[in-house]
């Protein structure tokens, strides 16, 4: 069963911050420069968390993944900028 998680970062070094954006890239959509909105079922969650493990570093780096239930998702607000797209506009292949 896919879920929708909401992923932001913080990531001190520059080249780790690059490579997870990367890695995020594959899996979902960049919302904000370090946070994304991602359809994941629980391989593809297993693969996310193996692949950002090796990139980060423990001690200094900070990656939350949160689960956007579908009637907070229908209530989210957006200010500001609205995205041309959403989440469900795109089928990602990983």
């Amino acid at each position: 069963m896919e879920r929708l998680y909401l992923i932001c970062y913080d990531i001190v070094a520059d080249s780790r911050r690059n490579r997870v954006a990367k890695l995020l890239l594959r899996y979902g959509l960049r919302v904000q420069k370090s946070v994304f909105e991602c359809v994941l079922t629980p391989k593809q969650q297993e693969q996310l968390l193996r692949g950002l493990d090796r990139i980060i570093a423990p001690r200094e780096d900070q990656v939350r993944f949160y689960a956007i239930s579908g009637r907070s998702r229908e209530t989210a607000l957006i200010l500001g900028v609205q995205p041309d797209w959403s989440i469900d506009d795109d089928v990602f292949i990983v």
